[in-house]
């Protein structure tokens, strides 16, 4: 046996269709399906999941792209969803709690409620909870603080007409994934709408979802565009205006960013030295001199550095670590010759009462006298002459024992210990004479170093850092030479010699490019590169507004995606599709159906295509006789709302499932012959369906249960009242006033049961006004007796015709009926309190055996009239 794929639904359309699109589209298909058409704040997350997805950056949001698990429930064939009861409702409105609201799950339930009773609480949550076109928002009481979570209520479901477990429900986005097979009309939800044309267009199920999407495309083409103007508006000046050279690198650069644009490159040309900002200073003076002063000047900057890198080349000589040692090394030799000499004097002169004999000082005062001896006292005469006989030193006569003493002297003197410490000690002191000389000068190098202070000052902290290390060596070798300590010397610093002669060489080609300015050809070699320095000088300034500027060309890059994602030509083929393929076959012969059975001849429409929305196509309603004529302006408010629910009936076409069908007050203000065509529709239609009905017309609730009787379906009626713990408290039945006879008299024999607990009780004054009631409404119901019993129910009160075709019931009447009658309305008449009584009479009340003696006489009146009337029938 073969089994034939059952036809896509519209809503499976969609989605095999979205899943090549966008994500943040496929993000507002799942919403549209929720809960209709975006709101701004809606409108403004789908802008922000578009750019994100187009590489935007700060949006913490994600897409949710439409699934299955997000198309409204739709059982296989055959299959439906009913409520039984909804109960537990927690957050809407002023709804009582603890209520519970039941449903006939195999035919018609209808709630009434006047106005303020509850019917709209009720309402928003199976709008909410189920599909429906509008689903609104759940209100929670106004008058009451804000509930700290959402609205919550418990369903008791058939599935198949077999319970299921209860549904646990909480206000959503959407529709609960099983609810959401049970659909809700009521005035917001019609599909007929009067547009801009004043006609009436119908829009099934499933056109309005791609509609929808090409509206949000379109409100987001707004916002993009607007917001493309703001960014094009937003370019900073400079950027129209550049002040670069589009020749240099950083022209070429900034003449070209794009969204994409690596600024490390430009960041790294704008990092100049020192030297590059010198080069500038330079190019931009002497661009504005003759060139060849400013060759000139240019040669005796080069002489300057030479000079310097001379006299540092003399220091680095001068107190080389060679130099210093050799220095120190002849000092050790002077101090160590005399240490021998001084010694030899010691052995000499040993015995002698003066101590120091042969040293230093005596040598200077021995040499002092020979040279006095010889050019002053007796010239031509050696010294110590044999002959003195006065001594040059004291000026006293000589004793022979103080000339030979003289004589030793001199022989000391010219012994060879002392002529070695003389030699050691004059090299030492030619020496020292020489290196001392060598003594830096700042001086010498002082206007040159100032200026490379100022061009140069990392190559003038060398220079000063060498001299200074050379000043320090040349004081540790001083130092040192009066003592017998090894030579200690720190390093020497670097020399600065490379970086001068690099600036000298500098100087040079320099004075030869300015040399060459003099011609057309290299000046502008010059001014090119004073350009490139110039430009990347101004890097640095410029940085801000690049960074902004490449970032306002990153987000106009990605509007001009996300517009570019507006198009709507996809989706208005997926309309037209769907419309061809799916829609209009079913929905033209069901609503031709629909509205025939509605609206009989009185309104002669079809439905036909009509253009549409963004080009998605509309299903128009047009009179048969006058296509051309404005619809909505012929049809009156009856007829447009028979327009709507045979639209709302058509779409169901489409399913394949008999599920609940719920409708909120759909006959509003409408007149007798509109409300029975739809009272006489739905009850037809719950003979295939669950149909829920909420209302507060109590006519149409007689039309709806007189039907429902009258078709042998079966029918549910349930009231909804306001009481101290709020709204939405639920009753069996209708009010007391609209409540039916049957229904009147259990309630007589309650209130009947309820008093005699009074009488038992000796209460007789609770007793004697109970006992009034009941016969006041045992009274009134003998009067509704007359008209649904009596007469068959031919006339009724408020009723705006009369039902004629049961006008034969009435001639089961007899006098024995009549008087029975006659004699308990008289009864009850006499007993109520409908005018003030007199002061002089007090009647007592029957007793609680007669009062339900008085009610079952009603009842059995009623049962006798209606099995003759039966009989005739």
């Amino acid at each position: 046996m073969t089994t034939t794929a059952a036809p896509r639904t519209v809503l499976e359309t969609i989605l095999d269709w979205s899943v090549d699109r966008p994500m943040w589209q496929r993000d507002a298909l799942r919403r549209i399906i929720a809960v209709g058409t975006p709101n701004d704040a809606a409108i403004a997350e789908l802008l922000a999941l578009c750019k994100k997805e187009h590489g935007a950056t700060g949006c913490d949001l994600e897409p949710v792209a439409l699934e299955v698990a997000h198309l409204p429930a739709n059982p296989a064939n055959g299959a439906s969803v009913t409520i039984s009861s909804l109960s537990d409702i927690v957050g809407v409105n002023q709804l009582a709690p603890g209520q519970t609201l039941p449903f006939e799950t195999a035919g018609l339930t209808i709630v009434y409620g006047p106005n303020g009773a509850g019917k709209s609480g009720y309402g928003r949550v199976l709008k909410r909870a189920c599909r429906a076109r509008k689903a609104g928002e759940i209100m929670p009481d106004a008058y009451q603080p804000a509930p700290t979570g959402k609205a919550t209520a418990s369903f008791s479901i058939l599935k198949d007409g077999i319970a299921a477990d209860p549904v646990a429900w909480s206000d959503t986005a959407g529709p609960h994934n099983v609810l959401s097979a049970i659909s809700v009309f009521d005035r917001d939800c019609g599909s007929v709408h009067v547009q801009e044309k004043n006609e009436v267009a119908f829009r099934p199920f499933g056109l309005d979802i791609s509609d929808d999407l090409a509206g949000v495309c379109q409100k987001l083409k707004q916002l993009l565009v607007a917001e493309e103007a703001q960014l094009s508006a937003a370019r900073h000046p400079v950027f129209a205006t550049p002040t670069w050279n589009l020749t240099t690198d950083v022209g070429k650069i900034l003449s070209a960013l794009a969204y994409n644009t690596d600024l490390a490159t430009l960041e790294t040309l704008g990092e100049m030295t020192a030297e590059e900002r010198l080069r500038l200073a330079r190019l931009r003076e002497d661009l504005q001199k003759n060139p060849v002063e400013a060759a000139a000047a240019q040669r005796l900057v080069a002489d300057d550095v030479r000079r310097l890198i001379l006299a540092l080349d003399g220091y680095a000589v001068a107190y080389s670590d060679e130099a210093l040692q050799k220095l120190k090394s002849l000092a050790d030799i002077a101090r160590e010759t005399r240490a021998a000499a001084t010694a030899a004097a010691d052995k000499a002169f040993g015995g002698l009462s003066v101590a120091g004999v042969g040293g230093t000082t005596w040598r200077a005062l021995w040499e002092a006298a020979r040279r006095y001896s010889e050019h002053a006292a007796y010239p031509g005469k050696a010294f110590p002459h044999s002959e003195h006989e006065i001594c040059v030193l004291c000026h006293q006569p000589l004793t022979a024992e103080a000339k030979a003493r003289l004589q030793d002297f001199e022989s000391f003197i010219k012994a060879d210990a002392e002529a070695q410490a003389n030699a050691s000690e004059t090299a030492f002191n030619s020496a020292l004479a020489s290196f001392k000389k060598s003594k830096l000068d700042i001086r010498v190098i002082g206007s040159m170093r100032r200026r490379l202070a100022v061009q140069t000052p990392g190559v003038a902290r060398a220079v000063l850092r060498f001299i200074a290390s050379a000043d320090l060596r040349r004081r540790q070798c001083l130092g040192s030479l009066s003592t017998e300590m090894q030579l200690t010397l720190t390093s020497f610093a670097s020399s600065p010699k490379e970086q001068l002669q690099a600036i000298e060489t500098a100087a040079q080609d320099y004075a030869s490019q300015l040399d060459d300015a003099a011609q057309e050809v290299g000046r502008a070699k010059l001014i090119k590169e004073r350009d490139g320095l110039a430009d990347r000088d101004a890097v640095s300034a410029l940085m801000d507004n690049v960074r902004m500027e490449v970032a306002r060309l990153g987000t106009l890059r990605i509007v001009r995606r996300c517009t570019d994602d507006m198009a709507t030509n996809a989706i208005t083929k997926l309309g037209n599709d769907i419309a061809d393929n799916v829609i209009t076959p079913k929905m033209r012969d069901q609503f031709q159906s629909e509205i025939v059975s509605l609206a009989a001849e009185k309104v002669r429409v079809e439905i036909v295509r009509s253009g549409g929305q963004y080009g998605s196509p509309n299903y128009q309603v047009r009179l048969f006789a006058n296509p051309k004529a404005k619809v909505h302006s012929v049809l009156s408010e009856g007829e447009q709302t028979c327009v709507a629910l045979a639209a709302f009936l058509a779409e169901l076409a489409t399913a394949s499932h008999k599920s609940a069908l719920v409708f909120d007050d759909p006959v509003t203000s409408l007149d007798h012959r509109w409300r029975d065509k739809v009272a006489e529709r739905l009850v037809k239609e719950c003979k295939q369906r669950q149909i829920i009905v909420f209302t507060h017309d109590m006519v149409f609730v007689n039309d709806l249960h007189d039907k429902a009787a009258r078709h042998g379906a079966r029918a549910k009626l349930v009231s909804l009242s306001r009481g101290p713990s709020g709204t939405g408290i639920v009753t069996d039945g209708l009010p007391w006033q609209h409540a039916s006879l049957k229904d009147r008299i259990d309630k007589l024999e309650k209130d009947g049961r309820a008093a005699r607990a009074l009488y038992d009780a000796n209460d007789e004054e609770q007793y004697r006004d109970a006992a009034i009631g009941i016969y006041n409404r045992l009274r009134a119901s003998w009067e509704r007796g007359l008209e649904d019993v009596l007469f068959a129910g031919v006339i009724l009160r408020h009723r705006d015709y009369i039902d004629a075709k049961n006008l034969r019931r009435v001639t089961a009447v007899e006098a024995a009926d009549v008087d029975v009658y006659r004699n308990n309305f008289k009864k009850c008449s006499d007993l109520v309190e409908a005018h003030d009584p007199s002061r002089g009479r007090d009647a007592s009340v029957p007793p609680p055996d007669e009062i339900m003696a008085d009610i079952k006489t009603l009842a059995d009146w009623a049962a006798a009239m209606r099995t003759k009337q039966n009989a005739i029938a």
